[in-house]
């Protein structure tokens, strides 16, 4: 039987501010971890509007309850947008140019339009799938932030806690803009796109972090060393989401067969406190 997205569901928008001052090493004095998150923040701003162009492009072939959840995940996409677009500003303050970082982007991006519809639409469902995962991982490990500012942590978590909330609607969107394909061509295309966005995904990464250190002075090997051991070994959050990651491969994979409702209240009511 295949997993859906639970109907009571509703994504909330949530206008919310963070404003704060970070040095330059907000993780916890950390230059790796901190290099990791910025890397991420970086891509956010132009990823986000690329997830919401190619799923707003099949509104139209949605029912009435996927509309309302596409409106809201454009709704969310948007906000996060400019809270990130914010928080790249704080580390450009702290003296770091990202400026080759958005060309590059721009770049893999510019590819990726170039693509079908469908295709970008399935990029955006594997991608979106990263960003789940991600925040899964994140919000069930606290730890994960520790040492950085409070104002900061909360940026994360509510970033990590939407993800969560909006993470079918690619996957439904994609499942009504593919109905006319068979089962197995469906899962084709997805794990086919699923298997080129993560080498590109990791490449990016590794690229953003690279140029924060670079401009840190400490791209040596040591250091990538350091962050091996990060992503990988502890905390480890790559390692961690690996199970994860492989379940989208399977024929019957849809994002809410794992019912991540639980964390998102338990975030939802921190959030106000």
């Amino acid at each position: 039987m295949r997993a859906t997205t639970p109907e009571s569901l509703a994504i909330t928008v949530r206008d919310i501010h963070f404003e704060s001052a970070a040095p330059r090493w907000w993780h916890g004095g950390d230059p790796v971890a901190t290099a990791f998150f910025n890397a991420l923040s970086a891509s956010f701003p132009l990823g986000e509007r690329y997830f919401i162009d190619s799923v707003k492009r099949f509104r139209d072939v949605a029912d009435a309850p996927l509309k309302a959840q596409i409106d809201g995940f454009v709704m969310q996409e948007s906000i996060h947008t400019r809270e990130h677009l914010a928080f790249n500003g704080l580390a450009e303050d702290c003296g770091y140019d990202l400026r080759r970082i958005d060309a590059f982007l721009k770049r893999r991006l510019g590819w990726a339009r170039s693509r079908g519809p469908r295709e970008q639409l399935a990029s955006t469902v594997a991608l979106e799938h990263f960003t789940a995962i991600l925040a899964h991982a994140l919000l069930s490990n606290p730890s994960d932030l520790e040492g950085a500012p409070e104002a900061v942590q909360r940026l994360w978590r509510w970033h990590a806690m939407e993800e969560l909330e909006h993470k079918a609607v690619a996957f439904d969107t994609f499942f009504v803009a593919t109905r006319s394909y068979t089962g197995f061509g469906r899962w084709l295309l997805r794990s086919y796109v699923m298997f080129v966005s993560t080498i590109l995904f990791l490449h990016e990464v590794v690229f953003g972090v690279g140029e924060f250190l670079r401009q840190d002075g400490k791209a040596d090997a040591a250091t990538w060393l350091k962050f091996l051991r990060y992503v990988l070994v502890r905390p480890g959050i790559l390692r961690r989401v690996f199970g994860r990651y492989l379940a989208f491969y399977r024929p019957g994979f849809h994002p809410w067969r794992v019912d991540d409702r639980a964390l998102i209240r338990e975030f939802e009511l921190s959030l106000t406190r």
